[in-house]
């Protein structure tokens, strides 16, 4: 029977007795390898039928469930990780819930849990006698692509006597098939083992390949090679095979045969896993650490209709390594390079930005942004591919990208270039018959094939705007005026289909289309405004003074059409509605900071200051709600709302989200849909969304253009 059935059983048993601590927060679940949209194993932690936070006792999981929605108990598909650890002959469980023949190996008691933007940290007491300290790092180098194209997570695990005596320690871990592809336990997976320059690996893949997952949909992948990899020493021990076989050898011997099954067969025949020990031998007062890398390496891992036709476009990092092994290698032997860098720039920027609160919601959500994108392509040509994942399968979906922006511009602009690449390569090759811009690149990543006959959701004024908008932020960030002349064609195309139809929205969908469709907008039309405004922009840094002259004049006319009709005056105290025809309504006002991010100055600042006085009149315990037609809210649209408030209305904010990341029942990776006043999901699947990028809007005004700045440019220009 695989052990990891009884895992919820037994997991009700031992997280009850939970001493843990947490900082800075105690989060609805914990990021332990989460890289890519593949790569993306996380602890439940949430009272859903979460692990209450111990890593011993509860089996890491999949991001993605059997199941949409919210459901109690565990979730995700498992990707089976164990760690044991035998202490004086005694043996224990420091990760998930293996059970032996019928045994549960005691479990490590947690002392504490820490995370920062790219690790999770657990400390553990092993019977009083020594200390593990289990690290769980997938790196972040935003500014450096070579690093930030493997698909890998480093597992640290160090251990030190707790009482001051010596004690013999062995150490073990392992990695299951379930990696493969966790979500489909009937498929055939094969592996081997290999050393090579000191680093010793296990490597599983499924036998069948399917590349691209061309075979049918799916949020696993069903092509690449999974490589699970420590160092090779004489103390190191190794097997493959099925999972209570091997287990047991180690909890029998303390160490492993050095064998390999070769009867290759589906996940879930005799759950086959992948095994090191280590002898640590007397373990004192010096701590003895032991390294393990995960990496994934797909050769080719987008299908991509751009300019070329339909071509397959490599992983990023197959211009840096001529084989797999090559790159695991490296990125075993890179541990110690930039690790922390990014954590104490991010640290510093969030504190300065929103304080301690501002740091607990970005440090969680700095690795679900960027384990949503992939880098692809070459060095000559990098492509950033993005998932929608959970709330549907699209790639590049356009609203998914705008609100996740932030934490790309913040932390390296080009990444945005790389991410409207794709979306303008296929649209301006006339794969897109339509004058406004496409929602996504296809239904399912990571297959962008467009939509050449013009189907899509239809939600053409929430993409133009958006398209519009992320293109000036990215231009001015880097000065990167040629690619808006580049495009230029097709972005006056996109405005002029704003000229048409923002003011007065007819009766379709926002990004926020969980919400259905709704006339008159006020929103919507003033994301699509903003977006003509940027296009006077484009065209005044492209030398198309005619035509920065006429979109400025049309904006400047319809936002002082659109404050008659959506300032609700008679209000205490007044804010803009909902929709125009409805005075009793609202709603957060969060395309308004698309004016501050480019430094527009189109909005008068008394639509801000209004905005911040009304905003606490309705706030709820966990936020303020999106609008009144539920009590739901939007985490990412929150931080954008509160990067452009007052000082006082953005401490709510934030403290709130903050408020909610350690007491939400929830216990999947952020949701960005929530209900304000239980903390709970809302309908449907918000689970591992990149939108959680959102959250650095106020790191992502750093260095936006100022009115004077753009007016101090436009008057260079004219000379």
């Amino acid at each position: 029977m695989k052990s990891h059935l009884l895992a919820a059983a037994f997991a009700a048993l031992t997280t009850v007795v939970s001493g843990s601590t947490f900082s800075p927060a105690r989060p609805p679940a914990i990021p332990l390898a989460v890289k890519s949209p593949y790569m993306s194993t996380w602890l439940e932690v949430g009272s859903d039928g979460g692990s209450g936070g111990n890593l011993a006792g509860y089996w890491p999981r999949f991001w993605a469930g059997p199941q949409p929605g919210p459901v109690a108990g565990p979730n995700g598909a498992v990707t089976g990780w164990a760690g044991l650890v035998k202490v004086d002959g005694t043996s224990y469980t420091w990760m998930g819930a293996p059970v032996v023949n019928g045994v549960a190996p005691t479990l490590v008691s947690q002392d504490s849990f820490e995370y920062t933007s790219q690790r999770s940290t657990f400390i553990m007491n092993v019977a009083g006698k020594v200390t593990m300290n289990v690290t769980f790092i997938s790196p972040l180098t935003p500014t450096d692509l070579k690093r930030q194209s493997v698909i890998g997570t480093y597992l640290s695990v160090s251990v030190v006597s707790r009482d001051g005596a010596t004690h013999s320690v062995q150490l073990y871990a392992d990695t299951s098939a379930e990696w493969v592809n966790p979500t489909h336990n009937g498929d055939v997976v094969q592996w081997s083992y290999t050393v090579e320059n000191g680093v010793a690996s296990h490597k599983s893949f499924q036998q069948t390949q399917s590349e691209f997952n061309a075979d049918f949909p799916d949020d696993a992948a069903h092509w690449g090679n999974w490589y699970w990899s420590t160092a090779a020493s004489s103390s190191m021990t190794y097997q493959n095979g099925a999972d209570v076989t091997v287990r047991q050898n180690f909890l029998s011997n303390g160490v492993l045969p050095n064998t390999q099954d070769t009867n290759y067969r589906a996940i879930s025949n005799s759950w086959p896993v992948f095994a090191f020990a280590n002898a640590l031998g007397n373990v004192g007062t010096t701590p003895v650490k032991t390294l393990y890398t995960i990496v994934h390496a797909q050769t080719n891992a987008i299908y991509f209709d751009g300019a070329n036709g339909l071509t397959a476009v490599p992983s990023l990092w197959t211009s840096y390594w001529t084989t797999d092994l090559a790159m695991v290698e490296f990125f075993y032997g890179d541990f110690v390079n930039k690790v922390g860098a990014i954590d104490h720039t991010f640290a510093v920027d969030s504190l300065a930005a929103g304080g301690q609160d501002y740091l607990t919601i970005t440090s969680l959500s700095a690795r679900q942004a960027f384990g949503a994108v992939q880098l692809c392509g070459t060095t000559a040509k990098p492509y950033l591919f993005l998932k929608e994942i959970s709330s549907d399968g699209n790639i590049q979906t356009v609203d998914v990208l705008f609100p996740a922006m932030p934490i790309f511009l913040y932390s390296n602009p080009i990444l945005v270039k790389y991410l409207l690449d794709p979306l303008f390569e296929n649209q301006e090759a006339g794969n897109f018959p339509q004058t406004y811009s496409m929602h996504d690149l296809g239904p399912n990543y990571p297959r962008a094939i467009g939509h050449p006959t013009g189907d899509g959701e239809y939600m053409p004024l929430e993409e133009c705007g958006n398209m519009l908008i992320t293109t000036l932020a990215y231009a001015q960030r880097t000065g990167d005026t040629a690619y808006l002349t580049q495009h230029y064609k097709i972005l006056k195309q996109w405005t002029g289909y704003l000229v048409q139809e923002a003011l007065i929205p007819a009766n379709q969908l926002s990004t926020d289309d969980f919400q259905g469709q709704l006339a008159n907008q006020t929103n919507l039309a003033l994301k699509g405004i903003i977006g003509i405004q940027a296009m006077s922009v484009i065209a005044q840094k492209t030398g198309n003074t005619a035509d920065a002259t006429n979109f400025s004049s049309i904006a400047h006319s319809y936002i002082n059409q659109w404050q008659q009709m959506a300032v609700v005056t008679t209000a205490s105290p007044p804010h803009t509605n909902l929709d125009y025809q409805d005075s009793s309504s609202h709603g957060l006002l969060y395309n308004l900071y698309g004016d501050k991010l480019l430094g527009l100055n189109l909005v008068p600042q008394s639509i801000y200051d209004m905005q911040s006085t009304f905003y606490p009149t309705i706030a709820q315990t966990y936020g303020v709600p999106l609008d009144t037609r539920n009590v739901f809210t939007k985490s990412d649209w929150e931080m954008w709302v509160a990067a452009i408030s007052s000082a006082s209305t953005k401490t709510m904010f934030i403290s709130k989200l903050a408020n909610w990341i350690n007491t939400t029942p929830t216990n999947r990776a952020f949701t960005d849909l929530y209900n304000t006043q239980t903390g709970d999901f809302a309908d449907g699947p918000f689970i591992a969304r990149p939108v959680a990028g959102g959250h650095f809007a106020l790191l992502a005004l750093n260095g936006a253009p100022t009115a004077a700045s753009e007016k101090r440019e436009a008057k260079e220009f004219r000379a």
